[in-house]
């Protein structure tokens, strides 16, 4: 099993895009969930491959393939750090609603 990572973020770069780190946070946690959904996604529809129409329990077996599917899709890195690098890299899209320079 591998150790836990914890990485210290300077709360100052996080806000600065936003001007507020509340606002920054939720647009983080919105990114993480949209890659998250997109892994999901992804995931079942390689999974979906290996779904037995015969729900019997002698012709249960470990299907080696299924598993090094799962194990890839769990090494990789958590939706929130792939989020965060994104925001702070500038790539994440994202506007204010609030904002009065708007255009609607």
């Amino acid at each position: 099993m591998s150790r836990a990572e914890i990485i210290t973020r300077d709360v100052d770069k996080i806000a600065k895009q936003t001007g507020n780190v509340y606002k920054s946070i939720n647009i983080i946690a919105k990114r993480a969930r949209q890659i998250s959904t997109e892994v999901k996604e992804e995931l079942n529809s390689k999974l979906v491959e290996f779904a037995s129409s015969v729900d019997n329990l002698e012709e249960v077996f470990e299907n080696r393939e299924q598993i090094e599917i799962s194990r890839f899709y769990e090494r990789q890195p958590k939706p929130s750090k792939i989020a965060l690098e994104e925001f702070l890299e500038g790539n994440v899209y994202w506007r204010d609603p609030e904002d009065p320079q708007l255009e609607i």
